[in-house]
């Protein structure tokens, strides 16, 4: 039994990840990827991933009693799953093993000048289902996350029936309730699931949206997905203006979540909150006072960072580290910050936890002015800050 003193859960994907060190290999991709061809390659670093890790651990590593709810099987990938939880972060409860079934894992390929790739086996995630949630540990809890629910296919089939009911009990419960997407292989049935109609479904059950730009674009408005793809040399977040982030946020928010928090890779993170009458209803995690979070609209740049390694998990690490400054009472502007500050640090290792710091040395980070990755809005309406972020 999990420990009933926990300010968060955090449930969903996880998996082993699998990184070959790939700093010393020709970023041609060409020449990556030619058949036949041996490319020798450093160390391989062997670490648990996926939603329920990467920010599941992060908020552990930041100090916040954190519950971890996955599913693994009873293979070697699941032993050494477990091995590391308990290893490395004195966890060793939460994980749901199932007999015969074969453990998710991704090998994460993130050569030298080129965007990270993955090649991912949902296996036991996609059997995880509202059953496997301890709803007793989360009643006991102020924040419930749920993630990846495009790479878990019980989660997204029938229309989201399994996700609807998640975050229907838990906020049933009077926590908190926070979702996080991964983009699906266009191909998968995931890919072609009508995320438009599961997002209308489960969002009014969700107070804080925390969506990446390309997820949501591909899931509620796919022309514009492509479009700025082509737009952007393969990176939507290059080429997407604030109008566009406002359109996007006003129909995620019409939905019913109360928060959104667009992660927008270099660009940093995009934040939109609602109304007073429908902050109130934020339930257990709620600040104490809402004044700072009403009708708020701001877009903050990401940290500059010299010693770039990889970016697995960073926008999990982003969200990690938006999460726990909302549960310590920080201001909408501060959590963002300490958000993007948390992904600067997450960028330093190649995997997705080795380059975070303690919550005190992230909060004096962002406190002693660390450089952004400075980006000018020109459209009418939004102002910048000192600091170098954008108030609309």
């Amino acid at each position: 039994m999990i420990s009933k003193q926990v300010q968060a859960v955090v449930a969903g994907h996880i998996c082993l990840d699998i990184i070959p060190d790939l700093s010393k290999v020709s970023s041609d991709s060409g020449a990556f990827f030619q058949p036949g061809k041996l490319i020798e390659v450093g160390a391989a670093t062997l670490s648990t991933g996926g939603a329920v890790s990467n920010t599941g651990l992060a908020m552990v590593k930041m100090g916040v009693p954190t519950a971890l709810m996955g599913k693994i099987g009873d293979d070697p990938f699941g032993a050494v799953i477990r091995l590391l939880l308990k290893e490395r972060w004195g966890v060793e409860e939460g994980m749901v093993v199932v007999p015969g079934e074969i453990t998710s894992y991704t090998v994460v390929l993130n050569p030298g000048n080129l965007d990270r790739m993955f090649l991912h086996a949902p296996a036991a995630n996609n059997t995880f289902c509202a059953d496997d949630i301890d709803l007793e540990v989360v009643s006991q809890s102020r924040l419930f996350h749920f993630g990846y629910p495009p790479l878990m296919r019980r989660i997204y089939e029938n229309d989201g029936i399994e996700l609807v009911k998640i975050f229907q009990r838990v906020k049933s419960l009077g926590v908190t309730t926070s979702l996080d997407l991964s983009l699906p292989d266009p191909n998968s049935p995931s890919g072609k699931a009508d995320w438009m109609a599961i997002l209308r479904s489960v969002l009014p059950y969700v107070d804080i949206f925390v969506p990446s730009l390309e997820e949501v674009l591909y899931m509620v408005d796919r022309k514009k997905y492509e479009k700025l793809l082509v737009e952007g040399d393969d990176d939507a977040n290059i080429a997407v203006s604030a109008s566009d982030l406002t359109e996007l946020s006003d129909l995620l928010m019409s939905f019913g979540c109360k928060i959104v928090l667009i992660k927008c890779g270099v660009r940093g993170l995009y934040l939109r909150t609602a109304s007073l009458e429908s902050l109130k209803d934020l339930g257990k995690a709620k600040p104490a006072s809402l004044v700072d979070w009403i009708k708020r609209e701001l877009w903050h740049p990401s940290f500059h960072v010299d010693n770039f390694a990889g970016a697995t998990g960073s926008g999990d690490s982003s969200i990690a580290g938006f999460l726990t400054a909302f549960l310590n009472g920080y201001t909408s502007i501060e959590s963002v910050q300490l958000g993007c500050a948390a992904g600067a640090f997450n960028v330093t290792a190649l995997d997705a936890l080795s380059g975070l710091r303690s919550w005190s040395e992230t909060v004096a980070a962002v406190r002693k002015g660390w450089q952004v990755n400075e980006f000018v809005v020109t459209e009418p309406g939004w102002k910048l800050q000192p600091g170098g972020w954008w108030c609309g």
